[in-house]
């Protein structure tokens, strides 16, 4: 257990691989093989700027993403699964050979945020991937044993690399949406966090899902995936503004899709996974009276907001940051049932020896053979791109 070989993120769109030492473990830990990792846009960040929960990307383009900059070498990747390799001697929940996902965060378990259960929001969180903290993108990985979940047999690895974005969509959608079944969702953006959001608003019930893009081919997959509406907005006119624009793409999409402001036609949930600016004021408009807007997705941080529609309609805004207590294990319980299928969404998948390719495909949208990304998937060192 002396090799770990890793990607590394040296600066902007500058990853190599070396080989990193193994990590020791405390009583409480367990080291984990990584097998399967997804691409966030994060990732690909840090290394070109693409939102919709792209920290990864933006790591290797940009070398930042927000207040988070990469000052010095960092292991990418955040988004995975293995199996446990190792446990320290106090651990009880996992047993070496267990197949698990990695909740890529730890955090004080102190402080009046943890405290009070919402530990994603602790002032000393500590999260894979993010400046200066290390990545999952090795052969080894080392975590709190609470924070490595089992996969139920009916899971693969794939799935369970998966948990990671589905548990971003229970958090926006189950916990801070509260959404009860037979209500109605808009999601702006058909991105995996977008599309998951909608699948996990089918799952918990709800009796419209929307999804709104601009690119026909994402609408063209989410409307067979979950939604039972798309919309696809008209193009901007020439000198218009954004807020000009979204007042009548708003306007647009009710009558197309004859959405009220109240009643049964109105959309009780709207949740934006694109970050862009026209989409957080076109969906704050379509939101019902008293209805709730949850930002999930990350783009442009200062954005125009009409606070009249927010005062006169009395929305309730909540932002979205990863996920708290609850949400791993609910992703999990979704997607062993069969109500929520993470398969469809893995358009791409790498060998570890090929991750500069799968980064460079997730930075620009598609493969050479113009294939369209959903979610790039990297196995881990020396595991079979068919090994699940």
């Amino acid at each position: 257990m002396s090799d770990n070989p890793s990607f590394v993120l040296e600066g902007i769109l500058d990853a190599t691989f070396q080989q990193m030492p193994v990590p020791e473990i405390d009583a409480n830990e367990v080291l984990v093989e990584v097998k399967k990792t997804g691409i966030c846009g994060t990732d690909v960040r840090s290394c070109a700027r693409i939102t919709t929960h792209l920290f990864q990307v933006h790591f290797l383009v940009h070398g930042h993403v927000g207040d988070f900059i990469v000052e010095k070498p960092m292991v990418l990747g955040h988004e995975s699964a293995g199996v446990v390799a190792k446990v320290g001697p106090s651990v009880t929940n996992v047993k070496v050979g267990d197949r698990v996902a990695i909740e890529p965060a730890t955090t004080c378990r102190k402080c009046e945020a943890c405290k009070e259960g919402r530990y994603q929001i602790c002032p000393d969180i500590v999260c894979a991937a993010t400046p200066p903290t290390d990545g999952t993108l090795s052969r080894y990985y080392r975590l709190p044993s609470d924070l490595a979940y089992p996969l139920p047999p009916n899971l693969n690895l794939e799935e369970g690399a998966m948990m990671e974005p589905l548990s971003v969509a229970v958090h926006a959608v189950s916990k801070l949406g509260a959404l009860r079944s037979n209500q109605s969702v808009a999601v702006f953006g058909c991105g995996p966090v977008g599309l998951l959001c909608m699948a996990v608003a089918k799952a918990l019930g709800a009796s419209r899902v929307v999804a709104v893009d601009i690119v026909p081919s994402r609408l063209e997959f989410a409307k067979a995936y979950a939604a039972t509406d798309v919309f696809l907005p008209p193009p901007m006119e020439k000198d218009e503004s954004r807020v000009a624009f979204s007042i009548r793409n708003a306007q647009a999409m009710k009558e197309k899709l004859r959405i009220a402001d109240r009643g049964p036609q109105a959309i009780d949930l709207v949740l934006d996974a694109s970050g862009a600016e026209v989409s957080i004021q076109t969906g704050i408009r379509i939101t019902k009276s008293g209805g709730t807007f949850v930002q999930v997705g990350m783009g442009n941080p200062n954005v125009n907001i009409d606070m009249f529609v927010v005062i006169g309609k009395e929305l309730v805004i909540k932002g979205s940051f990863r996920y708290g207590p609850g949400d791993y294990p609910l992703a999990i319980a979704l997607a062993a049932s069969g109500k929520v299928d993470v398969k469809p969404l893995v358009s791409h998948r790498f060998p570890f020896t090929q991750a500069r390719e799968a980064f460079e495909t997730t930075r620009n949208g598609k493969s050479p053979d113009g294939k369209g990304v959903i979610k790039v998937m990297i196995s881990g060192p020396d595991v079979d791109l068919n090994e699940m």
